[in-house]
């Protein structure tokens, strides 16, 4: 099975519940039996010394990437990349691996036990990031640094943004070439949307993903824009969507999956008409489709 890494809605939700739990904390201590997680500064050294006693002032996303800024005018980015995900609870050393003093999802489910990286907080709470994979990444940056790197500068709007009016989203389009999909998909196009919600788009707005940007008219570009918009803000309400490794601070899975209309859902009937959903190779990336409600 094919993985995809949490898009905007999972990170958006992460950021919106550490917000109300870790703001104003302060990080005491950091641990790693993977050390290559961080991969700026190249020493764990380092970062452990700079990262101890700083306040965790803002917490915010830009794409797919957690952004904390900390006291003493540095930022930690944190991205998931494909498998990992934020936890927020209570951990303790037994049996030689972390297991959680609560009950629940936490303790429970198996994709929430592959602790990598934890951070101690003056609360005596801590955060922890599971990833199976081990390829997320992990970089504390002078917060000027970072706001003006090519990390943050090369992403195109975000989709919610009320400033991402439609008259840019069309005028953005007109510079683009090749399939809508990988469009869509694109980070330097518009920030934070992958397989799963560029898929989910283009169903409810009945576009086929091949098609190319360039034949697309102002109707139907109006209509993946309105989806845009519907379907990445339900799948925040949802809390994202979790067939994959996927789950919020307190473990727990969240809901979009349990609605979506295409997304790995190859040989089921269309919700809309019956025809069998169909997934195609697209750059070696999945496209899930209505061979008969998505047009060219």
């Amino acid at each position: 099975m094919s993985l995809n890494l949490p898009e905007l809605p999972e990170v958006e939700t992460t950021i919106r519940d550490l917000r109300k739990k870790i703001l104003k904390r302060i990080f005491i201590d950091v641990w790693s039996d993977w050390q290559k997680i961080i991969k700026k500064p190249k020493s764990f050294g380092e970062f452990e010394k700079k990262l101890k006693g700083k306040r965790i002032e803002r917490i915010w996303r830009r794409g797919k990437n957690i952004i904390f800024d900390l006291s003493g005018g540095l930022s930690l980015l944190l991205h998931q990349k494909l498998t990992g995900h934020l936890l927020y609870g209570k951990w303790e050393m037994g049996k030689g691996e972390w297991q959680s003093r609560e009950k629940g999802p936490l303790k429970d489910d198996p994709i929430n036990r592959f602790l990598h990286l934890i951070f101690f907080l003056d609360s005596g709470e801590q955060l922890a990031l599971s990833d199976v994979r081990k390829f997320a990444k992990v970089e504390l940056w002078g917060t000027k640094y970072l706001e003006d790197s090519e990390i943050l500068k090369s992403l195109g709007p975000e989709p919610l943004e009320e400033s991402f009016t439609f008259e840019k989203f069309k005028e953005r389009l007109k510079t683009q070439k090749g399939k809508i999909k990988q469009t869509l998909m694109d980070q330097t196009f518009v920030a934070g949307i992958g397989n799963i919600y560029s898929d989910e788009i283009l169903f409810k707005a009945g576009i086929h993903p091949l098609k190319e940007v360039e034949k697309l008219n102002d109707l139907e570009i109006q209509k993946i824009y309105k989806a845009m918009k519907e379907i990445l803000k339900e799948a925040i309400e949802r809390k994202g969507t979790s067939v994959s490794d996927y789950r919020t601070i307190s473990g727990e899975e969240g809901s979009y999956g349990d609605v979506r209309k295409v997304y790995r859902l190859e040989g089921e009937k269309c919700s809309r008409c019956g025809t069998k959903i169909k997934r195609i190779k697209l750059r070696g990336r999945s496209a899930h489709f209505c061979p008969k409600c998505q047009t060219f």
